[in-house]
């Protein structure tokens, strides 16, 4: 039996998670900033991420700015565990939300905070 069957939804839900990203207000960093600091919750973020950008996606219009800074709020606080998850997200869809998304994660410098390039 799956967990929707049984009744065990993950906590947050995707929903959730997606719409504290949509809003993004001091409360709801507060919220997403928690949420990143258990290594548990990982799966439920990055859903919550992945709805997020297609309900972007799907809108008729397209806030690319809000995406930008979301992927620049993002990089600059999630840790570095989740740095290549949250650029596989964002490198998962070609629609202009998701690439707005990308410039804004690319921007924070958080991957590169991360993994540092190898100079020899």
């Amino acid at each position: 039996m799956d967990d929707s069957m049984t009744g065990n939804v993950p906590f947050p839900d995707r929903d959730t998670v997606a719409e504290k990203l949509a809003a993004l207000s001091e409360t709801d960093k507060s919220y997403l900033a928690l949420l990143m600091e258990n290594a548990a919750q990982d799966d439920n973020l990055l859903d919550g991420l992945r709805r997020h950008l297609d309900l972007a996606a799907g809108s008729r219009v397209l806030n690319s700015l809000k995406l930008e800074n979301l992927g620049m709020w993002l990089g600059g606080q999630a840790p570095d565990r989740l740095q290549i998850r949250l650029m596989e997200a964002a490198r998962s869809g070609q629609h202009p939300a998701y690439q707005a998304f990308r410039t804004g994660l690319s921007r924070s410098g958080g991957l590169e905070r991360a993994y540092p390039p190898v100079i020899r």
